[in-house]
């Protein structure tokens, strides 16, 4: 794989309001996009995935550009979130396992020593070409609407490989990482290079912007965070710097104790969850890198706040704005993922008051 991506695949969309929020410009009003808007909230997703697997439909390039471009036609977005799978990259691989409806993903052979370490196949980016047909695709089916791309953290992913699906206490995932640090290193080595060689592919077909999701980092202490993880997630950011200029995005689940530390990690934009107030959270941003200037949050609505009526809701979404103000730039979205059972129609009435409320004049 060459140390640079093609860039001909990308568009000319520098005014729009993601891109110009996420370096930190002032856009002509805030953007609004929500983490998991292509999924079960909408009846036309279900329609089209019916009688496919999830991390098969992830690997169909027409039912990829379908599905993402379905929300940026009912709602408006500013913004479409590539359809696709934290795990994804390690099904492609070769790695045994599967996304279990209730559950979630589940390893078959969960990776606990060294030797299971060493045995991990290596991502070769043919393995994950539909991804890359995908967005091209999606450029022509939503020319002006930015798409982007992601992957998970490294940290996350660890997790799923060695609990062998979701956990609660990430109790074997903190055995490996406290009693046999250099085989936790090289998982993360391992996962590092799998994830950029993902991300590679997603940037040479033509992302706007990519995110990193860690979803299972509130898990960590600050301590183990800088010790066990930060300098990993810092290599993704690195790399992709190396390879292109597009925003990069951060997000960790229950991450507020690690904001600050989050913020070294490289990224232009860090998401916030809805533990942490907006304004609070620019403060926690402000002190880790004062040299970088204010930062740029993404969120971070409570997706519990969509099913108590829409006095609630129109409250809510004027107090995350209002907090938002306090960072060099706000990308208006959910703390976590868009909830299954919530009416899209909300969806789409927070996206008209988020672009009503902040149009510049």
């Amino acid at each position: 794989m060459t140390n640079s991506a093609p860039v001909s695949a990308r568009r000319d969309l520098v005014d729009s309001p993601l891109l110009v929020a996420a370096r930190g410009g002032v856009p002509q009003h805030t953007p609004v996009w929500f983490m998991r808007q292509a999924g079960r909230s909408l009846p036309e997703y279900r329609a089209a995935r019916e009688g496919t697997p999830m991390l098969q439909a992830c690997l169909e390039p027409e039912l990829v550009c379908e599905i993402t471009a379905q929300p940026v036609r009912r709602h408006g977005v500013d913004a479409a979130i590539l359809f696709s799978d934290i795990v994804l990259p390690l099904y492609a691989a070769g790695i045994g396992l599967d996304i279990v409806p209730g559950t979630g993903p589940v390893v078959s052979s969960p990776v606990r020593s060294a030797a299971d370490v060493a045995n991990l196949p290596a991502l070769d980016p043919e393995q994950v070409r539909p991804v890359g047909e995908a967005i091209g695709l999606l450029l022509r089916e939503l020319p002006q609407t930015p798409v982007i791309g992601f992957a998970g953290a490294p940290f996350t992913v660890a997790s799923y490989l060695v609990e062998g699906g979701p956990s609660r206490n990430h109790e074997n995932t903190k055995a490996l990482m406290y009693s046999d640090p250099q085989s936790w290193h090289a998982l993360m080595d391992r996962l590092v290079d799998t994830m950029l060689t993902f991300l590679r592919v997603q940037l040479a077909a033509g992302v706007d912007a990519v995110q990193l999701f860690d979803s299972w980092a509130g898990a960590l202490s600050l301590r183990d965070y800088r010790e066990y993880v930060l300098p990993h997630t810092q290599r993704i950011f690195a790399g992709l710097a190396e390879l292109s200029d597009v925003p990069r995005i951060h997000f960790g689940v229950g991450a507020g104790e690690l904001l600050g530390a989050m913020r070294t990690a490289g990224a232009d934009v860090v998401g916030v969850d809805w533990r942490v107030p907006l304004d609070v959270a620019a403060q926690r941003l402000t002190s880790a890198e004062p040299d970088l200037g204010p930062p740029v949050v993404q969120g971070n609505l409570d997706p519990a706040v969509l099913f108590a009526g829409w006095d609630v809701v129109q409250r809510e979404v004027q107090r995350v704005l209002g907090e938002g103000r306090a960072a060099g730039a706000h990308v208006f979205n959910l703390g976590h993922g868009v909830l299954p059972a919530t009416d899209p129609e909300v969806l789409t009435r927070v996206v008209e008051l988020v672009h009503e409320t902040s149009k510049q004049a």
